[in-house]
Order: C-alpha cells, then sequence, then structure tokens
C-alpha cells in the first residue's frame, strides 16, 4: 500500500495535466500543442532518469532508493507549481520526470519478491493500481482544483502527496540489504539481450497510441464532441475506470498467458483506437472509447514481468527500462498527436495516429514472439 501510494502520486501528476493543458496554455500564452511539449518533457524525465539512476544506485539498498525517489519527486513538484513562465516549467517538468521510472521500477522488483512465482505479475498491479486509481480518483479531483484555483495547484498536491509517500515508505518499509555481486556492469547486462530491447519496444510504440489520444482528449471533446469544459473531470474518470479495470484484469490473465496479454491487448486497442478516430463526435462514443483505452493499460504489468523474465540479473535496469519506454510512447503519442492538429487533420485524428502506433507494437510483438519461438526449437 505504501509503494501504491507513490504510484498514485506519479499517476496524478503525470494525467491531470493532460486535462489541463487548456489552462496551461492559457497562463501561460501558448497555443495547446505547444503545451503539450510540457507533457513530453516530464516524458523525456523518466526516459533520461530511470536508467541512470538504476545505474548509479546499483549498491543502494531498495528502501533507501525509494525514498530518496519520492523526495525528489515531490520537490520537482513543488517547483513546477512555482515556475515562473513556460521555459522553466518544461526544465522543472523533466525534473519530476527523472525518478518516475527508476521508482515503479524498484517499487515492482519490491513487490514481486513478497509472493509466489506464480502471483508475480498480480503483485506488481498492486503497485500499479496505485497509479490506475490515481486515474479515477486523483486525475479528475486535481483536474477540477486545477481548473477552479489555478494549473498550479495540481503540482502543489501532487508534490504533498510525494512527501507523504517518503514518510510513508520510511515507516512501512522493512530494511533490506544490497544484493552480492550488485554493480553498474552488471545492470548494464540486460542491454545485451535482444529480448530486452524487443520487450522494450513493444512499450515504446504499441503504448504511445493511448497517449496520442489522451494528451488532448479535453481539448477533442470540446471541439469535436461540443463537450463542455466542466465535463473533462468525467472524462478523467471514464478513463481511470478503464485503467482501474484493465489494471486488475490485465494483470490476472498475464499470470495465466503472458505473451497472450500482451498481444491480445495490443490488437484490442487498435480496434478501440479506430473506433475513437470514427465516432469521436459523439459525446457517448468519445466516453465508452476513453474507457476501453483505458483498459489496454493492462499491456503495463504484463510488460513488467516480460522483462523480470527476459533480464537475467541486470533486473533493476530492465525494470527500470519499463517505464522509459512508457514515457517514450507518451513523448512520441503526445508529439505525433500534435503534428496531426497543428497540420490541420483535427483533434480526432489522433485515433489514427493511435492505431498507427499500436499496430508497430503489434510488429514487435511479433518479432518478439518469432525469436522465443526459435530459440525454444533450437534448445529443444
Amino acid at each position: 500500500m505504501a509503494l501504491a501510494v507513490g504510484g498514485f502520486a506519479i499517476g496524478t501528476g503525470e494525467f491531470a495535466i493532460m486535462g489541463l493543458l487548456p489552462n496551461v496554455a492559457a497562463g501561460l500564452g501558448v497555443t495547446t500543442p505547444v503545451a503539450g511539449h510540457v507533457i513530453s518533457a516530464y516524458a523525456l524525465g523518466v526516459v533520461v532518469g530511470a536508467p541512470a539512476i538504476a545505474i548509479l544506485a546499483a549498491k543502494m539498498t531498495r528502501r533507501f532508493l525509494l525514498i530518496g525517489l519520492m523526495a525528489l519527486f515531490a520537490l520537482g513538484n513543488a517547483a513546477s507549481a512555482l515556475a515562473p513562465d513556460y521555459a522553466s516549467l518544461m526544465l522543472f517538468r523533466f525534473l519530476s520526470g527523472v525518478p518516475h521510472g527508476a521508482y515503479f521500477g524498484v517499487a515492482a522488483l519490491v513487490a514481486a519478491s513478497m509472493v509466489p512465482h506464480h502471483k508475480r505479475t498480480q503483485a506488481v498491479g498492486r503497485v500499479m493500481l496505485g497509479l490506475t486509481v490515481a486515474t479515477l480518483i486523483g486525475t479528475p479531483f486535481a483536474t477540477f482544483v486545477g481548473q477552479h484555483f489555478g494549473w498550479r495547484s495540481l503540482f502543489a498536491i501532487v508534490g504533498t502527496i510525494g512527501v507523504v509517500t517518503a514518510l510513508l515508505i520510511a515507516a512501512l518499509l522493512p530494511q533490506d540489504r544490497v544484493k552480492d555481486g550488485a554493480s553498474a556492469l552488471r545492470e548494464l547486462g540486460a542491454l545485451r539481450r535482444r529480448q530486452v530491447w524487443l520487450t522494450l519496444g513493444i512499450a515504446a510504440i504499441g503504448f504511445g497510441g493511448m497517449f496520442s489520444v489522451f494528451s488532448y482528449i479535453v481539448a477533442t471533446a470540446m471541439d469535436v464532441a461540443g463537450m463542455a469544459e466542466s465535463s473533462a473531470p468525467l472524462i478523467m474518470a471514464c478513463f481511470g475506470t478503464g485503467m482501474v479495470a484493465g489494471n486488475l484484469v490485465g494483470a490476472w490473465l498475464a499470470d495465466r498467458s503472458l505473451m497472450g496479454t500482451i498481444g491480445g491487448m495490443l490488437g484490442l486497442n487498435t480496434g478501440v483506437l479506430v473506433v475513437f478516430a470514427l465516432t469521436a463526435s459523439s459525446p457517448f462514443m468519445l466516453c465508452a472509447c476513453v474507457f476501453l483505452i483505458g483498459c489496454g493499460v493492462a499491456v503495463g504489468p504484463a510488460l513488467q514481468t516480460r522483462l523480470m523474465d527476459v533480464a537475467g540479473e541486470a533486473q533493476t535496469l530492465a525494470a527500470a527500462l519499463n517505464h522509459s519506454a512508457f514515457n517514450v510512447a507518451n513523448a512520441l503519442g503526445a508529439w505525433f498527436g500534435g503534428m496531426a492538429i497543428a497540420a490541420g487533420y483535427g483533434f480526432a485524428s489522433t485515433g489514427w495516429v493511435g492505431a498507427a502506433m499500436s499496430v508497430g507494437g503489434l510488429a514487435v510483438f511479433a518479432l518478439s514472439f518469432a525469436a522465443e519461438r526459435r530459440t525454444a526449437a533450437a534448445a529443444a
């Protein structure tokens, strides 16, 4: 539960900003697509921070590392709340993203170590539940507060939850010790494994479809479906409900068929994103598709467990890189979606962009699956 509270803080900060992009744009005097670069800056921080911290902190205890990561996250959000202009906000969002991937990666390893082998994905899912509950409760609440008291209040709330998380981990997580042989060089061994790269590719490309749509979902609801700005918390709640459902069901399915869950969810996501592009003008269909897009998070715990299986002894780096990959997807999705909008194709075009990225993820999954079958056949 202590680890999940950290996921709640990170999820609230990462997703609530998407519902407040029009407010951020107005407050800083930039367009909504330009304000979307703030999301990409955070994602870039995750991409850079996750592997760097996993390598540099190879000889730290996991408890000490988790406390430090949450303290850094809280500091970055406090600075974001006080950012005087667009450039400084970009910098502070980058710094806020630095601890994100390493936190989730290490927290997942701690959770998986607490349960039998055949329940690992469900344990990882419980930590990720904090992230998904954030989209159901934290994000709508923070979006509502941000619309009424200014977008800066979002980061103040998230920073406070980060401080609470650090205190909870310090009080509740047992003291551990550094594993024998732990080193930066051993962690870097993950990068020599082809299946590690393929699994990261599935996340980096295939998950981008969700972010392509969700980064601009409030603007899409207003511009395409004719919904009021006040409907933003409802849209966020639809997404959050889907994420909670997808996280719980997906983790359960993955403990029974890991690769089947990954491939099946990527295929489902592709279909949903196409439907979104075709029906976004209907408020009912928009909300229904947002729910189903949220369900696509089911692939998250499955990919985390997949990395545990293929990373060998380089568990920390591989686990952290999973969230770097997801935030490459975040950055690419927001960027490609913004390009389509800026090119004049309209906000609904983000569905087509997302579907194309999901198909790309399926292609990488097929390569990974085929390579694994060849290796198994050769061993037999």
